[in-house]
Formats: C-alpha cells, structure tokens, sequence
C-alpha cells in the first residue's frame, strides 16, 4: 500500500500586493502517511526582499483533523523567514539528499523566524477612506525612506545588531503597507542591550554623520543619524525592559527635559516591508495602540513627540552637569 497524503494551500504573498487581487494559490504544506508513520513536507519560496518563506499549517474546515497527530508537527506551524541559505548533497544510506551547510544556523533562525504578512486588505480599505498622497514630494520622501531603510539594515546587520520598525515606520507597515509620507523620518528600535559602540561609526562611513545624541547606556539613548539637510533622518530609539513593560526616552534638548515611553512587552517577528525582511512586534496593535491610541487608524499631521502620544510621561530633567554628554547637537 502506498502513501496517503494532504496538500495544504494558501494564496501566494508574492502576488497578494496592494493591488493585486489574483488569489493565486500555491502549495504550503503536504502531510504524507503510511501506517504510523508521517513525512512533514514544508515548502520555502523565495520572495523579493532575498529571503526565504513559508507559509503557515492551518487545516481548513472540511479537512481531516485526525489524519496524522498534527500537535505534534511543530515545524512551519507559523510562517517562517530565513535566510537564504547554501546546500550540500549528501548520500545517507544510499539516497541522495540536500542539507543546509551550516545547519546549526538554520536550527538557529527556526528557533526565532516566525513571520507576520503585511495587511494588505486592511491597506486597501485605509487608502479608499483616505487616498494616498501620490505627489511627487511624497513620492520623492518615499524613496529617499526607501533607500535609507536599506542603508540601515545593511549597516546594522553587519554588526549583527538586531533592530525593528518602530514609531511612525512600523504605524506605516501596519495601517498603509508603505511608509507616511509626511512622517519626514525613519524610525527604528534597538534593545539597549544590543547597543555596540561600533553604530556611530558604521552609520557615519556609510554617509549619515551623527545629528544629535541623546541620554547615555544607561538611561534615554537616543540616535539621530542624517546625509545632509535635504535628507530622510533616521532615528534610533533603545528600549528599555522592566518587569512588566518595556520603554525608550525622549529628551528635549533646549530644556533638558526628559521623557519615557511606555510599552506592554512584545517579541520580535519577521515581515517584508519595501522590499526587505524586516522585524517587527509580533504584538504589533499593542505596540501601536500604545504609541497611538485607539484612534492610530485615522490619519494625524500634527503631532508633538511631548505630549501627542497617549504612552508618554514626565521623566525628571538632566542635572546641567551631565548635559555636555546627554545632550549632543551636531
């Protein structure tokens, strides 16, 4: 007796774009069984952020639940990103098969590759209530945004620096699919526990001289990085983690004040954004309902870093001793 087997399908990402509507399935998983035992066949794709994906385990409603222990298929039970990754063929037991040539690598990322798609049907009923600017200001910001978040990633993964979408970046991922284009940065989070002292260098020979810096390690760090006057700046935010929530700081230069952010905790997911594998909150409406409030799906021009988001506070005042280093304007 041969093999009995299952196919699971979902519409493929690669072509569920803003305004593709295709719905073009292809094949995620195949469960194939014979008497006690299961073969587990997960399928990567290659998507154009150069990274590799698979798709989820989800069992539609008419399929056969007791067909294998499915609890027990941990493997490509979310969708997965990994890094592209260099074969060796092998011969075991006189089959010939193929193996990643670093394998402790690749069960390294499957430990910390979950992957979250973009929304885009969400993106789509955003943009018909509020139509996206398609000025060429906007457009021009977009690519400027573009290619800065790809400076950046370059930048920061070279020092193995582990970085998210953060602030009015990942509200862009999250509500539109695209950056805001009258956002005028780029926002990215960094655990302060990953900070190197390498990124203000790194940053500065790939182009973007330091723009301020502020707090210290151990308090409020802060990064702004930026080519010239006519730019996208980047900004740099480093959280903080207490026992039930995590923050980053703010600090007014004129006046020293500080301010702190507050975040219920999240974790770190994979997704595509503008042509990249990126990470953000896994959490990411708690994120954004904390930095944004209920209301983050209505678009706001006017907004004061101080006193606009609803998870910001007081944070005392820098003693004047300590301003020549907490407070650095270039």
């Amino acid at each position: 007796m041969g093999f009995q087997w299952l196919k699971l399908q979902s519409k493929d990402p690669r072509l569920e774009g803003m305004e593709d509507l295709s719905g073009t399935e292809v094949p995620l998983h195949y469960i194939f069984k014979q008497a006690t035992h299961a073969i587990h066949l997960v399928v990567f794709y290659e998507r154009s952020g150069n990274y590799l994906w698979h798709g989820p385990l989800r069992l539609k409603l008419h399929m056969d639940r007791a067909f294998v222990p499915f609890q027990k298929l941990h493997f490509g039970r979310y969708s997965g990103a990994y890094d592209k990754m260099e074969l060796l063929t092998l011969s075991i037991d006189g089959l010939i098969v193929q193996v990643p040539k670093k394998p402790s690598k690749f069960l390294e990322e499957r430990t910390h590759s979950r992957f979250v798609e973009c929304r885009y049907k969400e993106a789509r009923s955003f943009f018909q209530l509020y139509p996206d600017d398609t000025s060429p200001e906007a457009m021009e910001f977009r690519t400027k945004a573009k290619a800065l978040l790809h400076l950046s990633a370059l930048t920061l993964n070279n020092l193995g620096v582990q970085f998210w979408l953060s602030s009015g970046t990942c509200l862009g991922w999250y509500r539109q699919c695209n950056i805001i284009p009258y956002s005028k940065d780029l926002d990215l989070g960094v655990f302060i526990q990953n900070y190197k002292p390498d990124i203000i260098p790194a940053f500065q020979r790939a182009g973007l001289p330091l723009k301020h810096k502020f707090g210290k390690l151990e308090d409020s760090l802060e990064l702004s990085f930026q080519g010239g006057e006519d730019e996208v700046k980047l900004d740099i935010f480093f959280f903080y983690e207490e026992d039930d929530h995590m923050w980053n700081g703010g600090t007014q230069a004129k006046s020293g004040k500080k301010f702190k952010y507050l975040f219920p905790k999240f974790t770190l997911c994979w997704t595509e954004f503008l042509e990249l594998k990126v990470h953000v909150p896994c959490e990411t409406l708690h994120y954004i309902e904390a930095n944004y409030g209920k209301d983050w799906k209505v678009p706001v021009k006017v907004w004061d870093w101080k006193n606009s988001p609803p998870n910001v506070q007081p944070n005392g005042i820098w003693p004047i001793n300590e301003w020549e280093e907490v407070i650095q304007l270039y």
